[in-house]
C-alpha cells in the first residue's frame, strides 16, 4: 500500500484515510445490530465495538491494498 493518499491536492496518510473509512462502516454496522437487538447477546459493548472496529480496519486495509495494485 501506498504511503500516502492524494486527496484534492492534500496529502493524507493511508491510515488515516483507511481508519476514516473503517469507522463510518463500524457506525453502519452498529446501526444494524441495534435495530436487530444483537446487543442483548454481547456481554460487552464497548469491547465488542473495538473488536469490530479492528476487523473492519483490516478488511478495508486489505481491500484498499489489492484494489491498488
Amino acid at each position: 500500500m501506498i504511503g500516502e493518499v492524494d486527496v484534492f491536492g492534500v496529502f493524507l496518510r493511508s491510515e488515516l484515510v483507511t481508519s476514516t473509512a473503517a469507522l463510518i462502516l463500524t457506525f453502519g454496522v452498529n446501526r444494524i445490530l441495534i435495530r436487530l437487538g444483537a446487543y442483548r447477546h454481547i456481554w460487552h459493548q464497548a469491547l465488542f465495538e473495538v473488536a469490530l472496529f479492528v476487523i473492519l480496519w483490516f478488511l478495508v486495509v486489505e481491500l484498499s491494498s489489492s484494489w491498488i495494485l
